[in-house]
């Protein structure tokens, strides 16, 4: 499966109905370790198609979204199941370490 934009008018169809957890990548294009992990997520994104929707919010395009997760620091990841936040990981990490931190 592929990564998925997320948007304002999106999310409830992608993240908040999903039947599947949904892993949101929040980024930036400027953003250093947001490129840098880009990869490990894709990883992620191809090893756990059809069990994880993994979907990316560009904080710059989606103010609104970074401020309702509340985030303050990018990349964040947050991994939503049954519409609530279940875990969540800040900062560059390789896949094993999101697999970890993650709980996936």
């Amino acid at each position: 499966m592929n990564e998925v934009k997320i948007t304002s008018e999106n999310f409830d169809a992608e993240v908040m109905r999903s039947d599947i957890p949904v892993l949101i990548d929040f980024w930036a294009t400027w953003c250093g370790p947001c490129r840098m992990i880009a990869p490990e997520i894709a990883k992620i994104a191809e090893e756990y198609s059809g069990r994880i929707k993994v979907g990316k919010v560009n904080v710059d395009e989606e103010p609104q979204l970074a401020i309702r997760f509340g985030i303050s620091s990018i990349p964040t990841l947050i991994l939503i199941k049954d519409g609530k936040a279940a875990a969540s990981a800040m900062g560059y990490m390789t896949k094993e370490q999101l697999k970890t931190a993650l709980s996936i």
